[in-house]
């Protein structure tokens, strides 16, 4: 059987999914990273809704010339502002599926260093 890198990474997305899931009081901080940009949303499951989101494709983040996990690391503070204002401290940490490292490891360390609890 082979199997492609999109489909493991989609098996281990799904095993993730049955432990995680968030609310409107501690919502799920999804990330999303492809080759160049790297997206983030504040969750709440119960009610499918988006309550958040911010991504490399902002403005403000794009603008600056920086290597992209410097840019993960703005994408998570901005993320963290945003919560903030909603009035979240706490979140679950849902890395997609992707391993926590590199890009993933610099949004949720930017994330935390804002203000975010996970």
């Amino acid at each position: 059987m082979s199997k492609t890198k999109a489909s493991a990474r989609q098996k281990i997305r799904y095993r993730i999914r049955k432990k995680v899931a968030g609310n409107a009081a501690v919502p799920r901080l999804s990330v999303f990273r492809s080759n160049t940009d790297i997206y983030v949303q504040l969750i709440d499951d119960n009610n499918g809704q988006t309550l958040a989101s911010a991504s490399s494709k902002q403005k403000d983040i794009s603008a600056q010339k920086a290597p992209k996990i410097e840019k993960s690391k703005m994408v998570g503070e901005a993320i963290a502002k945003k919560a903030t204002e909603l009035g979240l401290k706490k979140v679950v940490f849902d890395r997609g599926g992707y391993l926590y490292h590199g890009r993933v490891k610099a949004l949720a360390e930017g994330a935390r260093e804002a203000g975010l609890e996970f």
